[in-house]
């Protein structure tokens, strides 16, 4: 099986694209290349592996002249890769393909005016800063509402915003072991490939590092170290106080997280599987927002994750997102935002941050997703 990850970039082109469904007609688009600058052997034959991608791109609407250039980088003769491209628009499989192709067009035409009614409100683009919410407020506007909000008095008198600071994790916890993420700089898919950096250090060590480090996105102590759940940092649970109508709080311990790192530190965009708050104690965050209804021209390949960076877009490579409209809002210590159902978002620190997440909310708050799989996105 051919690996399209190892096909060199064609020569560059211009998009010969046009709307069809809210998706494009466009080049194909440009691998990329794990493999350096040596020169692929070349492959005589259109195997099985190139009739697969000959198949995806041909779904994706990939114009036939830039996936001729494609293969004809690789090494295949180019009469052979017109006639392979040709062909595929008899195939039995491919024109199954399509019409299950129609069946996502339509969902996903649904899913676009249903955004743009969203987008006709005049406030949709202003993320709200909200207090003194009831529990049927808050479940009527922003859960069933799925809009996210940024509440700004539940942490009003929590012990943890006047004790928590780097020097008191290292002096109240510097001893004990934590997990956190590493080497990140140098992965672009570093949290795809979070289990990779998985490091066991000593708090006290990571908190110095962090202190010294300045702005960076190297190192992240994040909820998958769930040391919430260890005993010996129940104190930390002992600092949260009051919680707000609308959670739970026999379910905190079981539902919460602790988060630190240095300014800089970026969650890439991604949706959750379900509903969440999350309360910056120390330093702000900058959350950016895409509506789950725009998960079509997210590029969501891959589980939760999307390929668009909100801080670089490659319009060449992900020319869908140009339509996209992205929320914007900055956490400030002490305040709370609320992650709606299924919201994308990217988060960036802004400082040297400690924040507390917690998804014990009493509303019903387990979903399923279908995720999608592709190994080469």
């Amino acid at each position: 099986m051919i690996d399209v990850s190892q096909v060199p970039r064609p020569p560059q082109r211009q998009h010969e694209s046009v709307a069809i469904g809210g998706l494009r007609l466009e080049d194909c688009p440009r691998p990329v290349s794990h493999g350096g600058d040596a020169a692929p052997t070349p492959r005589r034959q259109v195997d099985a592996g190139w009739l697969q991608w000959i198949a995806e791109n041909k779904l994706r609407r990939c114009s036939p002249e830039s996936m001729t250039d494609t293969m004809v980088g690789a090494g295949l003769d180019p009469v052979q890769a017109r006639a392979a491209i040709q062909a595929m628009e008899s195939d039995p499989g491919y024109q199954a393909a399509l019409k299950m192709r129609q069946l996502r067009d339509k969902l996903a035409s649904v899913m676009g005016n249903l955004q743009k009614l969203w987008e006709s409100d005049p406030l949709y683009g202003h993320v709200e800063k909200r207090s003194r919410l009831s529990h049927d407020e808050f479940v009527t506007r922003y859960v069933r509402g799925c809009r996210p909000v940024v509440l700004t008095d539940i942490a009003h008198d929590w012990p943890a915003r006047e004790r928590w600071s780097p020097a008191y994790l290292k002096e109240r916890f510097g001893h004990l072991t934590v997990e956190i993420q590493a080497e990140r700089g140098q992965d672009q898919l570093y949290e795809v490939n979070k289990l990779k950096h998985k490091r066991e250090v000593k708090l006290g060590d990571f908190v110095d590092r962090v202190l010294a480090m300045g702005v960076s996105n190297d190192e992240y102590l994040t909820a998958n170290n769930e040391l919430l759940r260890r005993p010996e940092f129940a104190p930390l649970l002992a600092d949260i106080g009051t919680l707000p109508p609308y959670c739970d709080r026999s379910k905190l311990a079981e539902r919460s997280s602790f988060w630190f790192g240095p300014a800089g530190t970026v969650t890439p965009l991604h949706h959750d599987t379900l509903m969440l708050f999350h309360t910056q104690i120390v330093g702000r965050k900058r959350w950016r927002f895409v509506s789950p209804l725009e998960t079509p021209r997210l590029y969501n390949h891959y589980l939760v994750y999307s390929a668009v960076n909100l801080d670089n877009v490659d319009l060449q490579r992900h020319p869908d997102f140009a339509q996209v409209k992205v929320l914007d809002v900055v956490v400030e210590p002490g305040e709370t935002m609320f992650l709606p159902l299924a919201w994308w978002h990217q988060v960036s620190s802004l400082d040297v941050s400690l924040s507390f997440s917690f998804s014990n909310l009493n509303v019903p708050n387990q979903f399923e997703y279908v995720h999608a799989e592709i190994t080469n996105w």
